[in-house]
């Protein structure tokens, strides 16, 4: 299934997080806390767990906000 806003989970949020550099830094109760680096610039993305529900749309975006990685890098797109 083709990526977009409506169908990204905590798990593939977190994974597509560790597969670009970032690392846990630490959790405050079902929020974790990613650092890493892109194009230089240290960052802090907050990623909130809640099951298996799907991440709703506006708070992936700032997810990708704070992660400083494009939109199309997240959703496959060159």
């Amino acid at each position: 299934m083709p990526r977009s806003v409506f169908n990204w989970t905590f798990n593939d949020a977190a994974r597509f997080l560790k597969d670009n550099g970032f690392r846990l830094n630490h959790t405050e109760g079902s929020h974790f806390f990613y650092v890493g680096a892109y194009k230089g610039v240290v960052r802090q993305v907050c990623v909130p767990f809640h099951g298996s529900k799907t991440i709703k749309p506006r708070t992936l975006k700032g997810i990708i906000t704070q992660s400083g990685i494009p939109k199309e890098k997240w959703f496959g797109r060159s």
